[in-house]
């Protein structure tokens, strides 16, 4: 993967690009603060050399209160199909909350739908883990979406027990969903037409309380899945 490392501390932003390097990933980037940030993603795209991650702090300069959100949601606004991970020191559920609203997704297209690009929020503790890292790596470089399981738990404690009502066959839907795959994927590793597929999800967004007109559904209904699972 190449990837475009942002953060304000040297010691994390170098550690982190050592661990990927050594990964035999290929850093092509990195910034000091949201402004280093997308210049570097703009430098990257013009020249043809996108990253398949951006990897970035939520809390960087010039003022190191939400600069590296904040840029990060300018640029997913200017291209949708931008594969954003952001780290953070803080739980923080406004930060992912702001992440993952489709509002910020470009003309046409919506954070959660076909061709938009992966989205991922992760608590800094989770880097010392390795492998799990490096798994949300490649989980949003493939387009899916990840998000720290204390976040989750905070973003919607309150639907976790909406999964109880859910058939087998549902859950078993939404665990390919959460597992970053869309409906016609599902459709062929479940043996089943588009249309069955397309009811289960349904019925998925009905019992979990996730009506036509909330944003983002398929993401909600994935963090819900995570939060009862625990993950």
């Amino acid at each position: 993967m190449k990837l475009i490392i942002a953060d304000d501390t040297a010691l994390l932003r170098e550690g982190l690009a050592g661990i990927l390097e050594r990964q035999g990933h290929e850093v092509i980037a990195q910034a000091c603060s949201a402004i280093e940030l997308e210049a570097a993603v703009h430098d990257a795209l013009a020249g043809n050399d996108p990253p398949d991650v951006v990897v970035t702090d939520v809390r960087m300069p010039p003022t190191m209160t939400t600069d590296g959100l904040d840029a990060a949601l300018h640029l997913r606004a200017r291209y949708p199909r931008l594969n954003i991970l952001l780290l953070s020191q803080y739980t923080a559920p406004a930060y992912a909350s702001d992440l993952f609203d489709d509002s910020h997704a470009g003309p046409g297209t919506r954070a959660s739908g076909a061709g938009a690009g992966g989205l991922g929020y992760l608590l800094k503790e989770r880097v010392g883990r390795v492998s799990d890292f490096l798994d949300s790596l490649r989980a949003v470089a493939a387009g899916g979406v990840v998000i720290d399981p204390d976040v989750a738990a905070r973003l919607i404690s309150n639907r976790r027990s909406a999964l109880d009502c859910l058939s087998p066959r549902e859950l078993e839907v939404l665990q390919l969903m959460a597992e970053g795959h869309g409906n016609s994927a599902i459709g062929r590793l479940l043996h089943l037409s588009p249309g069955a597929i397309s009811k289960h999800v349904a019925n998925v967004f009905l019992k979990l309380e996730l009506p036509p007109g909330e944003d983002n559904r398929r993401v909600r209904a994935v963090l819900a899945y995570l939060t009862a699972r625990g993950d």
